[in-house]
């Protein structure tokens, strides 16, 4: 997917009021799965990287994997090595290698700057800080039915954006 496809959804570009209806609907329907028992593994053979500088146990790191691996995809955890200081080859090496191990990469805790080039240098679609508390998500998770757990709230959001970003 080329990094200005409009149908790309991360956070270097702002969701649309319509993107936003499209993920809460999604985020809805998957809701009102889980609780009536019916959950499906709809990321199954899907291989997701969690490039992050925080240790694996984080609690961002915890949820984006919960969300991905409740889905039925494998998220490895990639312990960020890139720095504003590399180079834009070695940004663009790195890239390329994730390309080819991932449908998708999840940045957090990573310098915006750095995550832009990575962007511009990877095949596969980049989420920015997609479980973090300061992502739109976290505010859209609020709009969700309260028969679920504010965590589950927003692992549902997670989880549609996720979709969404992968379908």
């Amino acid at each position: 997917m080329a990094p200005t496809d409009p149908a790309r959804f991360d956070t270097l570009s702002a969701p649309t009021h319509g993107t936003a209806n499209e993920v809460l609907a999604q985020a809805r329907a998957l809701q009102r799965a889980a609780l009536a028992g019916q959950a499906q593994a709809l990321l199954r053979g899907k291989n997701l990287g969690l490039l992050c500088a925080a240790e694996g146990d984080a609690a961002d790191a915890a949820l984006f994997r919960r969300a991905a691996t409740e889905l039925g995809a494998h998220v490895a955890h990639i312990r960020a090595s890139l720095a504003d200081s590399h180079t834009a080859q070695e940004v663009q090496h790195t890239a390329r290698l994730l390309s080819r191990l991932y449908d998708a990469v999840e940045c957090q805790g990573l310098p915006t700057l750095l995550v832009q080039q990575f962007t511009l240098a990877v095949d596969v679609p980049v989420l920015e800080g997609l479980a973090c508390p300061a992502h739109p998500s976290a505010a859209w998770a609020e709009q969700l039915d309260l028969a679920s757990s504010a965590l589950d709230r927003r692992m549902f959001v997670v989880q549609a954006v996720l979709l969404r970003t992968l379908a």
